[in-house]
């Protein structure tokens, strides 16, 4: 494991990172942010929304959509703020850069933890810089309520990371700045905004699928009907 030196626990509370499209943001993302916040005991999570993903051509909603909605749907909870800084960028949205950035705000005073599906950790080798993780942020991977993620599923590059850097603890997460890696189990909501935008686009209900005011949004500015 990295050999970091601990802080003091006023400064050691870790902060989650949470990235992706949100296209559009739904209740399976506010529900992983929420449990990975009590879980993991972090001191909050904040949203970082890609500009441009580059595993994807187009995103249905602009920039400023997005971003409204997520703050209709963060709104009213303390563990949760915005980054907006990859939405101002140019560049394609990648996670070492980000947590570059963000580990230069914070320094050597608090830990870094990526939020992860299962999925996206599965592929976790197809990211730019993807070892570089390790460097800058621990891993926290979600995962529905009776699946074990194990080493044997993995690429062996991938899992020989996951065998020398898997902690079982949330406390482990605030000890070092970077390099854990945690699996941990969520409610189970079979949401995806893919399904969503279908939805949308043949006039079907969304309705419990997400909050209120992002329905709303989505509804009075026509995003994903046509």
């Amino acid at each position: 494991m990295p050999e970091l030196a601990a802080q003091s626990p006023a400064s050691t509370q870790p902060l989650g990172i949470f990235g992706g499209a949100f296209d559009p943001l739904h209740y399976g993302h506010l529900r992983l942010a929420e449990e990975a916040c009590k879980v993991l005991r972090l001191s909050e999570v904040r949203w970082v929304p890609s500009g441009q993903p580059p595993h994807r051509a187009t995103l249905s909603a602009t920039v400023e959509q997005r971003l409204a909605m997520l703050r209709l749907g963060i709104a009213g909870n303390p563990c949760f703020s915005l980054d907006e800084s990859e939405t101002l960028s140019t560049a394609p949205s990648y996670s070492v850069p980000t947590l570059e950035r963000l580990r230069a705000q914070f320094g050597a005073q608090r830990p870094l933890v990526l939020l992860l599906g299962v999925d996206a950790f599965l592929g976790l080798r197809s990211w730019h810089r993807w070892q570089e993780l390790f460097e800058l942020a621990h891993l926290a991977v979600a995962t529905r309520p009776g699946f074990s993620l194990d080493a044997e599923r993995l690429e062996p590059p991938l899992a020989a990371e996951f065998r020398g850097r898997q902690v079982q603890a949330a406390e482990k997460l605030a000890e070092t700045l970077a390099g854990c890696i945690l699996v941990f189990p969520i409610t189970a909501l079979a949401i995806s905004a893919t399904a969503l935008r279908a939805t949308f686009k043949a006039g079907g209900s969304a309705r419990y699928l997400l909050p209120d005011p992002v329905l709303d949004y989505i509804a009075a500015h026509h995003i994903y009907n046509s």
